[in-house]
């Protein structure tokens, strides 16, 4: 179980990221952008914090810099 939670929170993360570089080549713009992508990046903070809790801070913190390379490129 606690691996199909950390594939879980791996999508999401992944999905939080494609919608962050849609908003970045989408119609809005300023502070409707800005806020876009905080909201989305609140969202992989919590994500992360979750995923520090099965396999600790630093493997988390890599996991969601290798996925963000991944998806953002």
């Amino acid at each position: 179980m606690q691996q199909s939670e950390v594939a879980q929170l791996r999508q999401k993360i992944v999905e939080e990221y494609e919608a962050m570089k849609q908003g970045l080549s989408g119609l809005a713009s300023g502070t409707t952008k800005h806020a876009f992508i905080d909201a989305r990046m609140k969202r992989v903070d919590l994500y992360c914090d979750r995923l520090a809790q099965y396999m600790g801070e630093q493997e988390a913190n890599q996991t969601i810099s290798e996925l963000y390379i991944q998806v953002i490129g």
